[in-house]
C-alpha cells in the first residue's frame, strides 16, 4: 500500500525564526524527541498590528462602578479592558463625572491665562444671574479689558488678542454655550419668480423712460422698535432650561423708526415716531434726527436736492396700506415721484433696507442698549424697578447707529435687490 503523504502545514515565519535562534544541540534534541509540534504550539503567536481603542466617559464610569463593586480584575475581564486602565480610570473618577458621557479623551493643552479666564467666567455668571445678556463679542471685549489688569498678568499676555477661536475654547472649558430663541421667518409666495420678474421689469421700464440718477432712486421703510432691545442670543451654562434676561419691562412698548436711503449710498435723516400726543418741552433732542408724534413728515420730498429742481424720482417701498392710499398717490404724482410697490411677502427679497440694512442697524442700537444696561446708568423707579431709557437717549442711539452704516453697504443693498444694477438696462427693451 502506498503510504499517505504527511499533511502540509504552513509555519509562521516567527516560529522558524524562534527555532533557528536555538543552539544546534537543542535543535537536535528537539528533532530526536519529536517535540517540534509541541514547540510550534508553545512558540509565541504571530503578532499583528491592532488598532488602539478609545472609550467614552460613560463606558469608563461603568467599568469603575463594576470595579468598586467587585475588584479591578473582574471588571477588566467583564469589559475586556486592561486592568491597568481600570486602575487609571478609578483614579480619575472625579474628572470623568464632569465630562459629557460621549467625551472620549482629555486632549488639549492647559490655557496660559488661567487667572484671567477664571475671573472672566465669574463675570459671565454674575451677568447671567442679574439677567443681563452676554454675547461672544462682549466676552472678547471684556477679556481684552481684563488683560490690562496687573493682577491678572501672565506670561505672553501682551500678545493676547481675544480671538474668536480663543472665545470658543474658553466657552468649552467652562461649559458655556450660545442660546438662541426661535424666530419665524417670512413665508415666500408660491409664484415667487413671476412676481420678482414683474417687479424688476417695472423698475427697468421706469429707468429707461426717465433715466434716473442713482441719487433719485430711493427706498423707505418703517421699522418698529421697542424701548427694550434684549439680544436673541446669550452665553449661558450648558443644561440650563430657563434663560432669564433682565430688562426694564418695556419690551412691548413700541416706537417707529423711518429709514430712507438712496442708491448712490446717501442716507437720509432718520425719523422717530413716538406713540404719544405731544413731546416734552424741556427735552433737547440731538441734531441730525427728526422726532415726531405723527407720521405726516414728508421725508422723501425733504431729501437733499429735492427742493432745488423738480425732477423725476423713483421710490421703492412695501405694500403697506398707507403707501397705496389715494392721498399718497396724488401727492407722489404732484411731486413727480414714481412709486414702485413691492409685492406682498417679498420685502425680504426686493427691499434693500430689509435685505441688508435693518439688521446691522438694529444690532448697533442693541449694542448701545446692552452697554447702557450693564453700565448701571439706568435709573430706578420709586418701587425699585428699572426705568426705560429716555426718548432723547433713544434718539441719540438711532442717529448714531444709522450714521455708522457705511455708504458702500447701502449701494450693495440696492444692487443685490436688482434696483440699481446697470447691466439690467442692457436687456431687450420693454414696450412702453
Amino acid at each position: 500500500p502506498i503510504a499517505e503523504e504527511p499533511e502540509m502545514r504552513v509555519v509562521p515565519l516567527s516560529y522558524v525564526d524562534a527555532l533557528l535562534s536555538l543552539d544546534d544541540d537543542v535543535i537536535l534534541i528537539v528533532l530526536r524527541l519529536g517535540l517540534i509540534g509541541r514547540f510550534w504550539r508553545t512558540a509565541p503567536p504571530f503578532q499583528s498590528k491592532t488598532k488602539r481603542r478609545s472609550y467614552d466617559a460613560g463606558f469608563k464610569l461603568k467599568v469603575v462602578s463594576r470595579a468598586e463593586e467587585s475588584n479591578n480584575s473582574i471588571a477588566s475581564r467583564e469589559f475586556c479592558v486592561d486592568e491597568k486602565q481600570v486602575r487609571e480610570w478609578r483614579k480619575t473618577k472625579a474628572d470623568l463625572k464632569k465630562f459629557p458621557k460621549t467625551k472620549k479623551a482629555r486632549r488639549g493643552a492647559k490655557t496660559s491665562y488661567g487667572a484671567l479666564e477664571a475671573e472672566l467666567h465669574t463675570w459671565v455668571m454674575e451677568c447671567r444671574q442679574n439677567g443681563y445678556c452676554v454675547t461672544r463679542m462682549g466676552i472678547r471685549l471684556r477679556a481684552l479689558h481684563m488683560a490690562k489688569d496687573d493682577k491678572l498678568k501672565a506670561p505672553g499676555i501682551e500678545n493676547f488678542v481675544a480671538s474668536a477661536g480663543w472665545c470658543t475654547r474658553f466657552m468649552n472649558r467652562f461649559g458655556l454655550c450660545l442660546r438662541q430663541r426661535t424666530k419665524i421667518s417670512q413665508k415666500l409666495p408660491k409664484d415667487l419668480d413671476e412676481k420678482v420678474m414683474s417687479f424688476h421689469s417695472f423698475i427697468i421700464k421706469q429707468r429707461r423712460i426717465h433715466n434716473y440718477d442713482l441719487g433719485d432712486i430711493g427706498n423707505m421703510d418703517e421699522t418698529p422698535m421697542t424701548f427694550d432691545l434684549p439680544s436673541n442670543k446669550t452665553v449661558a451654562s450648558l443644561g440650563e432650561k430657563t434663560i432669564f434676561l433682565r430688562t426694564t419691562g418695556n419690551e412691548r412698548k413700541h416706537f417707529t423708526v423711518v429709514l430712507s436711503c438712496l442708491a448712490n449710498g446717501t442716507k437720509l435723516r432718520p425719523v422717530i415716531i413716538f406713540k404719544r400726543k405731544t413731546l416734552p418741552k424741556k427735552v433737547k433732542f440731538p441734531p441730525r434726527i427728526t422726532v415726531r408724534t405723527h407720521d405726516k413728515e414728508e421725508i422723501w420730498n425733504g431729501r437733499p436736492g429735492a427742493a432745488l429742481k423738480k425732477k423725476q424720482s423713483l421710490l421703492v417701498w412695501d405694500m403697506f396700506r398707507a403707501h397705496t392710499s389715494d392721498d399718497i398717490k396724488q401727492l407722489a404724482k404732484s411731486s413727480q415721484v414714481t412709486l414702485a410697490v413691492i409685492p406682498g411677502g417679498l420685502t425680504s427679497v426686493l427691499q434693500p433696507l430689509d435685505v441688508c440694512l435693518n439688521k446691522p442697524f438694529k444690532d448697533r442700537v442693541r449694542k448701545m442698549w446692552h452697554e447702557w444696561m450693564s453700565s448701571g446708568q439706568a435709573q430706578l423707579t420709586k418701587v425699585g424697578n428699572l426705568k426705560k431709557p429716555e426718548i432723547e437717549l433713544i434718539a441719540k442711539w438711532v442717529r448714531d447707529a444709522w450714521e455708522e452704516i457705511p455708504e458702500e453697504m447701502v449701494q450693495r443693498a440696492f444692487k443685490k435687490c436688482g434696483i440699481s444694477n446697470r447691466g439690467e438696462l442692457e436687456l431687450p427693451k420693454i414696450p412702453v
